[in-house]
């Protein structure tokens, strides 16, 4: 009887310590997703880069930054998408391999993150992307089938979602996961995420969404966005697509396989320049 009394309450203890657990990261949830830096002490200008500084406004009013680094007589633009830490500064490293492929960058922070103002949520990240997407077409006139939505990490699920509702030459989708849901149980198998989950950044109904040709980068050694992740996205996207794999960790993988992942963008650029002569081609015929 007194085993089955000792029992009782040390199965109430752990409830209860599981109970304020699942509080704890319900609330925290904003914190945990979101981790922007304001501080921009470096720039394009410290490897070199010209660039200019720009302003512009969100659909719902919130001003916001960013960069334009334009590569010499290039015509594609990389719309890019970063991922849920530091801010543009922390992205000099993909800037200028960019610019090494001569590709301009158009690169932007969320509200919240840098020089940029409010804070960040699902729905303002998306509204984000919308408005950088529209200063690339309005007023710097770059033309939508020159425009590469490229998004890493939580940046992939911000870039699935803009691809979906414009019109674009491609989609580019590094490191990143299937919804806010999917990686959330990944780090925390032991609660019910999907019934507690604040967010959705569902990337793969984004993806089923997206007509323009997709690319998936992922490494194998992923170590915080699993690589079934990547295999998922590129299964639910529609042809024409293809799937890189790259190696290093999560942060890194693009700089530790550089040749690799080098070669996969000068590929991609080929294939896509190909596949737009193409349907040139078709539409004329």
């Amino acid at each position: 009887m007194v085993s089955i009394l000792v029992f009782i309450k040390i199965a109430g203890v752990l409830f209860g310590c599981y109970c304020c657990l699942a509080v704890i990261l319900f609330y925290m949830q904003p914190t945990f997703l979101y981790k922007p830096v304001r501080d921009i002490p470096y720039s394009p200008a410290e490897l070199d880069l010209a660039f200019d500084e720009i302003n512009f406004t969100s659909g719902d009013g919130v001003e916001l930054t960013a960069w334009y680094v334009g590569a010499d007589g290039s015509k594609p633009t990389v719309l890019f998408c970063h991922g849920n830490g530091g801010n543009m500064m922390h992205r000099l490293d993909s800037i200028n391999i960019f610019n090494s492929l001569g590709l301009n960058c158009f690169i932007f922070d969320y509200r919240g993150y840098g020089k940029s103002k409010g804070l960040p949520t699902e729905e303002g990240t998306y509204q984000d992307a919308l408005a950088a997407y529209k200063w690339l077409t309005k007023e710097r006139k770059v033309f939508a089938e020159n425009i590469i939505i490229f998004g890493r990490s939580l940046g992939g699920s911000i870039a699935a979602q803009l691809a979906s509702i414009v019109e674009a030459r491609s989609l580019v989708i590094e490191s990143s996961f299937t919804s806010y849901a999917d990686i959330g149980k990944s780090f925390y198998p032991y609660m019910p995420v999907r019934h507690f989950a604040r967010f959705e950044y569902n990337t793969i109904d984004y993806i089923k969404k997206t007509d323009c040709p997709v690319l998936i980068v992922h490494s194998r050694n992923d170590n915080v966005v699993p690589f079934k992740f990547g295999l998922e996205l590129y299964e639910a996207a529609d042809e024409p697509k293809k799937f890189v794999e790259i190696f290093g960790s999560h942060n890194d993988g693009f700089l530790v396989s550089s040749e690799i992942y080098k070669k996969a963008w000068k590929d991609w650029l080929n294939f896509l320049e190909r596949y737009a002569n193409k349907s040139a081609e078709h539409q004329a015929g």
